[in-house]
Formats: structure tokens, C-alpha cells, sequence
């Protein structure tokens, strides 16, 4: 297969035979768990489970929330004793809320856990909603829900399914050894999703350094049985940094280079990762959600390098322990890759559905230089694989002018650190760019929030223009009817009295006054004449 040159990139030391080729082992059930709801992009899950309750290995504990989100379920048996903050695996430490499981030992599995006979014969959307409901999520890093990307079908016209299997990062063997031992498993896994795609061409792009990956996955394409296809490819790709981004990869595979900005499926390709293509075997075949992951232990650092398949919120102290701990202190400790990982602030925080590496570095691996002044000797530029000029990005992000970034090409910097890497000032670049990339977005939460205000604002002087708009009617209402009444009144009283004076037959009853007023004056009358009529006796 003809492969396509890409720009850029950085030939760094592999650094993997520390753990390459080690079988993977699976980390023992560890005292406690803690699982943050916050292990994906997009919105934080919220959890459906009590302190005090029982809960079974591979039960719900936490429901997505959204359309971007991702559900979490127990790792293991055993109940829930804290439902609260606790540290996150992030640079900054800060904690997060997190459902703390204290395992029974016993390891069991959820009655209600089955898998599909014929995973195939589903329909694209009941089998990106399988894997939506299994909590599954992009697991070479970017944590994005699965299931929204093999949802894709519906709104572009795709053709191609790449399971990105280049692990290009220095240390990390993880992809490489599942590969090894799981063909068959990313193969099947890979299928599924097509079919949720509907696509009918399945490509593996696997680096040269890997030939044993290589090789297993081409024995399992060559025995597969899938009409449906048109083809399954394992490609052998060079060993050139950052291959493993998806666009760059996809460029060389395809010739076809992903819009700035854009997605690959605008081209008609989606990435998946190989465990994520594995996860998604074990959520189909056996009904299995996301609940453990496989994770590299490595770097100089460590005494024993391994491969670790590990409980999510299993804590990063407990995979240090298995790995016979430190040889030597660490001088820096990263979740992830040397080139794009985060640094790791404390030992006791978990492992998430995104880790796929932990690095223990010695002193002299990380090389720590002072940094000093651009001499603007151009490296960067050669090495971006993106085409754009770090060092004049860096001197506007850091002279604070963030709008003359973005118009450079700000928002297209995918992070892989190849301009830091080659610079001969050791100039932090990727950290320039991550804080101006930050700060836009907290310029752009602001900007949202304002908005969002006034539009309450605005809602509320509506509402409130609105309630005293109706009182008045109300009110004019209420006075138009009595003045109807009132003037409905008069009108009968004036016609009575009209028909009083038009008809003589009408006879009315003198006043009660008057018959009073005539009683008195009969009186003295009467009384006058009974006196005479005693005199004349």
C-alpha cells in the first residue's frame, strides 16, 4: 500500500525497550478504589449509588449526563463508603468529586451482565447505544465518548475505519503488547464498529517498531471471515513523531489532509484506538463494560517495568508498589507519554479511563535546561507537523497579544511538543500555547457567562413587563365591568320609570310616608267629634 509523506515531526529515542515484549499481568484488587465522574469529555456523571450500598462488579454507579458524557460502573464488588471530593490525576491536583469503593474481595460479577450472540446483526444505532451504555471512551488519551463517534455515519458520507495502532510516544507499550496478545479480540472489536459506521474498509496502522504486533494482527485480518468487507489492511508505518496524531496519520494513509479545524470523518475516515477497539469486543461479546484498562509502568525511574491491566481508580501508589517501586527517586513523574503527558502531582491519585501510561523519569531523562532567549534559528518551524511558526506564536502569546496567535494558527497546534523538543533555547513552547489555548477558553467561559446573563436579564425585564401588563388588563377588565354594571342599572331604573308615566293603568302605592303623615291629621278629628257628641248628651 502506498503510504503519503507528512511535514514535520521529530525523531526522538523510543525508550521502549524498558517494557516492551512483558506479558501483561493483572494488578491485584487493591484496598480501595476511587473513581472520579469526571474520567471523559464532556459532562460530569452523576452518580446513582448511597454511602453503605453493595454493589456488584460492572453495575452502574454514575449515569451520564448528555449527549457528550459517559457512564461509569463498579470495577469491582464491594461497597460504596465515600461519595465526595478526592484528588484528580491532573497537573493542577485539585479534587474532583469521586464515588471511593471498598472492595469484597470476591471480585463478582453484576447478575445482568450478558453479552450478544451475533453483535454483527444489530443495528448501527443499537450498537453505538451498547457502547455508549458500557461507559466506553477514546482510550489512547483524548477520553472522548466512543459511541458519539460511531455516530458519525449518520451525518457524513464515511468509508474508512483506522485503528490507530502507531504508539508513537517514547516509553508506552501498552497498545503494542495488547496487540501482541489480543488480535484477534481488536480485529472482532473493529469489525463491530464498522458495522456501526457502515463502512466496509478497516485499516491497522502499526509502526515498524512494533513487528510483533505486526505480525499477530496480520494473522488475525488473514483469518478473518467478513463478507461484509471490502477489505481489513495492516499497514507498517514510519517511525516518525507524532504519527499517532489522527490527522497525520490519516494524511498517511490516505493523501487526504483533514480541513484545519475539522474532523477526519469531513474526509470519510474515523480513528479508534486498538483498546478501544478491544473494550468495545468485550462490551458486545460478553456484555462487559469499561472497568479496567491495560497501562505501561515504566520509565528509569522504576525497578520493574510492566504492563499492567488495571481497575479504573485503582490508585498510581498501588501500580508503583507492584512495579518493585523506585530504584532511584523520580524527578518527574507523568501520566501519559514524555511528549504530550501531564505531570502526575501526588502518588495517591487513581488511574482513569484515559491513562495509559505512567512514567517514573530519572534526572538525567529529563535533561532539565534554563531556558533562554529565542535566536530564532527557524527549528521549530521544520519540526511543527502542522506547518505553522511556533516562534512567532510564542512571542505574541507571551507579549499577551492572544487574537495575533489565534490569526497565526493558535487553534490548529495539536500539542505533540516537536517544536520544544528540537529547540536549542529549550524554550517551554507547548506550554506557551496550552496557557493561551486556557486562557482563551476562560475569555470565551466569560464571554458565555455574560452573555447568558443578559439574556436572563433581558427574560426576566420580559417576564416582569409581561406580569404588570396583565395586571393593568386585568384591572381595566374588572372596571370596564362594573361600569357596564352600573350603567345596566340606571338603564332599568330609567325604563321602569319611563313606563310609570306613559301607562295610567300602571297603579302605584302612595309612599309610606304619606299614609302616616294622613293618620296623623285623622286623628284630632275623631277625638274632636267624640267630645261634642258627649256634650249634646
Amino acid at each position: 500500500m502506498r503510504l503519503f509523506q507528512i511535514r514535520g515531526g521529530v525523531h526522538p529515542d523510543d525508550r521502549k525497550t524498558l517494557a516492551a515484549g512483558r506479558p501483561i499481568e493483572a494488578l491485584p484488587l487493591p484496598k480501595l478504589l476511587h473513581i472520579p465522574l469526571q474520567q471523559h469529555i464532556g459532562a460530569v456523571a452523576n452518580p446513582v449509588v448511597q454511602r453503605r450500598q453493595y454493589v456488584a462488579k460492572g453495575e452502574l454507579i454514575a449515569r451520564a449526563q448528555g449527549a457528550v458524557s459517559a457512564p461509569i460502573h463498579a470495577p469491582t464488588s464491594g461497597r460504596i463508603v465515600g461519595l465526595g471530593l478526592y484528588p484528580a490525576n491532573h497537573p493542577s491536583g485539585l479534587s474532583v468529586r469521586t464515588i471511593t469503593l471498598q472492595p469484597d474481595g470476591k471480585d463478582r460479577w453484576h447478575k445482568r451482565i450478558a453479552g450478544v450472540d451475533d453483535p454483527l446483526a444489530l443495528e448501527p444505532a443499537e450498537i453505538a447505544q451498547r457502547v455508549a451504555d458500557a461507559g466506553i471512551v477514546g482510550m489512547g488519551g483524548a477520553t472522548f465518548p466512543s459511541a458519539v463517534k460511531l455516530g458519525l455515519g449518520k451525518r457524513y458520507r464515511l468509508s474508512t475505519l483506522v485503528i490507530n495502532g502507531s504508539e508513537c510516544e517514547p516509553y508506552l507499550t501498552c497498545d503494542d503488547q495488547l496487540m501482541r496478545e489480543q488480535a484477534k479480540a481488536i480485529v472482532d472489536g473493529a469489525r463491530i464498529m464498522a458495522r456501526a459506521l457502515g463502512v466496509a474498509r478497516l485499516l491497522f496502522g502499526i509502526e515498524g517498531n512494533k513487528p510483533e504486533a505486526l505480525a499477530t494482527l496480520q494473522r488475525a485480518t488473514a483469518e478473518l471471515d467478513a463478507p461484509e468487507l471490502d477489505s481489513a489492511e495492516v499497514v507498517r508505518l514510519p517511525m516518525r513523531y507524532p504519527m499517532g496524531s489522527e490527522k497525520h496519520l490519516v494524511q498517511t494513509l490516505t493523501g487526504k489532509e483533514t480541513p484545519a479545524r475539522g474532523l477526519t470523518a469531513d474526509i470519510g475516515v474515523v480513528v479508534h484506538n486498538p483498546a478501544t477497539a478491544f473494550a468495545v469486543h468485550e462490551a458486545l461479546r460478553l456484555g462487559q463494560p469499561l472497568v479496567s484498562r491495560v497501562i505501561s509502568v515504566t520509565g528509569g525511574a522504576i525497578s520493574a517495568p510492566k504492563n499492567l491491566r488495571v481497575l479504573i481508580g485503582t490508585k498510581i501508589e498501588d501500580l508503583v508498589e507492584h512495579c518493585g517501586r523506585f530504584r532511584e527517586e523520580p524527578d518527574r513523574l507523568i501520566a501519559g507519554g514524555p511528549m504530550m503527558g501531564q505531570p502526575i502531582p501526588e502518588l495517591r491519585v487513581p488511574v482513569m479511563k484515559g491513562t495509559n501510561g505512567i512514567l517514573a523519569l530519572t534526572a538525567a531523562e529529563t535533561d532539565k535546561r534554563e531556558p533562554g532567549p529565542c535566536i530564532r534559528c527557524g527549528s521549530c518551524v521544520g519540526a511543527c507537523p502542522c506547518g505553522l511558526v511556533p516562534l512567532s506564536m510564542a512571542a505574541q502569546v507571551r507579549s499577551g497579544d492572544l487574537d495575533a496567535a489565534v490569526s497565526t494558527g493558535l487553534m490548529d497546534c495539536i500539542g505533540c511538543g516537536s517544536c520544544a523538543y528540537v529547540c536549542p533555547a529549550h524554550l517551554p513552547l507547548v506550554q506557551f500555547f496550552n496557557h493561551a489555548k486556557g486562557e482563551l477558553a476562560a475569555r470565551g467561559r466569560a464571554k458565555q457567562k455574560q452573555t447568558e446573563t443578559k439574556r436572563l436579564a433581558e427574560q426576566r425585564a420580559q417576564r416582569l413587563e409581561a406580569q404588570k401588563r396583565a395586571k393593568r388588563e386585568a384591572m381595566a377588565k374588572r372596571k370596564r365591568e362594573a361600569e357596564a354594571k352600573k350603567q345596566a342599572k340606571l338603564e332599568a331604573a330609567s325604563a321602569t320609570a319611563a313606563a310609570a308615566q306613559i301607562d295610567p293603568s300602571v297603579e302605584t302605592e302612595p309612599p309610606t310616608e304619606n299614609l302616616l303623615d294622613n293618620a296623623k291629621r285623622q286623628a284630632p278629628e275623631s277625638t274632636q267629634d267624640k267630645a261634642v257628641a258627649e256634650a249634646s248628651a
